[in-house]
């Protein structure tokens, strides 16, 4: 995904400015880390050329450029705006667990399922990853926006210096402390390796075994639960391997019927609880050295929309 945004699409007409909403749209979740608003803010950047008059769309010499550039402005304000979103919400935010292939797969094909989906449009790489996406949120919006058009996308930055309104070399420098702020998030783990590590947590959750649990847990493991308030999850990161898998027992005892399925989530292996086949828990995994050191656990039903067969809210 390293196109930058200087394309020039001005000759091609109308259907290439349509065809930028895919990489619009990719550009928007990893900087908001919410599929609506991403689709929101690249509706926005739409709506933004089309008010332009004939003889301004004309003018502009590279349409891409140009709604990149707008996207981007319009993420930097939600992202400025934020915080005080974030300390309203009930609990912990999570950013949007997003479904691969079989996950979709779960939806049946009706409803939002299929290419018209916008989490479909999504490209699933290590950039969309909760833990990299948790890591993004630590960061000011300035410098999230120059880390993810540059070190991701590989815009040049004297075009993100038109997106924050800053210098090129400053711009530089606000990728270059966000990217120490990324350190180690990218230490690759076998996927083989990570995908037996989750299968044997599935196998001893459901068999409510406590001590496999503290066996696959990192000792200083912390678990994360967003329930947004209409799902009940922890209000509290759960810190420590044993009082994490005395948790997920006791979570297990409270919730009969769930079917539990071992699928990408964001695309690592994660797992995935249904009831009555409608997805209620999403739960993401860091993995080091074979065990389990960070839960990301989304039971907000508005963040499980992508993961629903009717394009509805999943049930509490």
């Amino acid at each position: 995904m390293g196109a930058a945004g200087g394309k020039d699409t001005a000759a091609t007409g109308g259907d290439a400015i349509a065809g930028e909403q895919r990489r619009l749209l990719n550009v928007a979740y990893r900087l908001l880390g919410s599929v609506t608003e991403a689709e929101d803010a690249v509706q926005d950047a739409y709506a933004r050329w089309y008010a332009l008059s004939p003889g301004g769309r004309a003018a502009i010499r590279s349409p891409g450029a140009w709604l990149t550039t707008v996207t981007g402005r319009i993420c930097l304000d939600l992202l400025g705006s934020a915080r005080a979103r974030r300390e309203r919400y009930v609990g912990a935010w999570l950013p949007e667990p997003l479904p691969g292939l079989a996950g979709r797969e779960l939806r049946g094909g009706s409803g939002r399922a299929g290419a018209a989906d916008p989490a479909d449009q999504i490209v699933l790489d290590e950039s969309v990853t909760t833990a990299f996406l948790v890591v993004l949120e630590s960061m000011t919006p300035a410098e999230r926006v120059a880390f993810v058009l540059h070190d991701v996308f590989r815009y040049p930055f004297t075009e993100i210096a038109g997106v924050l309104g800053r210098t090129p070399a400053a711009c530089k420098q606000l990728a270059a402390s966000a990217r120490r702020r990324v350190g180690g998030v990218r230490a690759p783990v076998a996927a083989d390796d990570r995908a037996e590590v989750v299968r044997q947590v599935k196998e001893a959750w459901e068999n409510r075994d406590i001590p496999a649990l503290v066996g696959l847990l990192d000792p200083a493991a912390v678990m994360t639960a967003d329930g947004g308030g209409p799902a009940g999850a922890a209000p509290r990161p759960v810190e420590g391997g044993a009082n994490i898998a005395r948790y997920m027992v006791a979570v297990a005892d409270r919730a009969p019927g769930l079917e539990l399925l071992e699928l990408p989530v964001s695309g690592l292996p994660g797992l995935v609880a249904r009831r009555a086949g409608t997805v209620v828990t999403v739960a993401s995994f860091g993995i080091a050295d074979g065990r389990v050191t960070r839960i990301w656990v989304v039971r907000n039903p508005a963040k499980l929309r992508p993961w629903a067969g009717d394009g509805g809210t999943a049930g509490p």
